[in-house]
């Protein structure tokens, strides 16, 4: 760790003062909800599983390990954040694979706010000829306007409109390993809410 005022003491001081609003145990039920209605809709599909990274990531390989058919895994890198702690313009680092073409997509990203990202990596997989394209997030947040976001075809938790570090998401490039979900600051938050399952019979956003 480096000298007073580094980056990691900051990471630091952002931890001790976070508060949990989703637990290991919490998260880790959620990844399994996820993972079993995915298998049930895309079992013998041959699928990709495309993470949205770096975020994205955390809930991908968690999801991969809960899945029992064959899959191919692959990665897309487009960004808001680039360490900061407010969203900016979207910046493609890594774009869809043109070997996407034809295939089932199944995107996985580590939140949904506002939706910018996701709308952008959808029109995207539609330029490449994706045949099928879903969508799983782990973490929704509660806004404003939340119909008028893409849609999410499997989700995990919900939790309200604040800045999130752990399960692939970072303060500032650190904590994005953490199984739990911290929150920024110490506002208490209202209860976590689970959504899980398939699109099936599940409220839309």
């Amino acid at each position: 760790m480096g000298g007073a005022g580094s980056a990691a003491d900051d990471a630091v001081a952002a931890r001790r003062g976070a508060r949990r609003v989703a637990s290991a145990r919490d998260i880790a039920r959620a990844l399994q909800r996820m993972a079993d209605a995915i298998a049930a809709d895309l079992a013998g599909e041959d699928p990709v599983v495309l993470a949205v990274m770096h975020g994205g990531a955390f809930a991908a390989v968690e999801i991969c390990r809960r899945l029992n058919f064959p899959y191919e895994l692959d990665f897309v890198h487009v960004t808001r954040y680039a360490r900061g702690t407010r969203g900016g313009e979207i910046e493609w680092r890594v774009r869809p694979s043109a070997q996407l073409t034809g295939r089932t997509v199944l995107v996985v990203d580590d939140v949904l706010d506002r939706g910018h990202t996701l709308r952008a990596l959808g029109a995207e997989l539609e330029k490449v000829g994706v045949a099928r394209q879903l969508t799983a997030v782990l973490v929704v947040k509660r806004v404003a306007h939340a119909r008028a976001r893409p849609k999410v075809d499997y989700r995990g938790v919900e939790v309200d409109d604040v800045y999130l570090f752990g399960c692939g998401m970072d303060y500032r490039g650190y904590w994005r390993g953490l199984p739990a979900l911290y929150a920024l600051g110490s506002a208490k938050p209202r209860p976590t809410k689970k959504r899980f399952g398939s699109r099936r019979g599940r409220a839309r956003m």
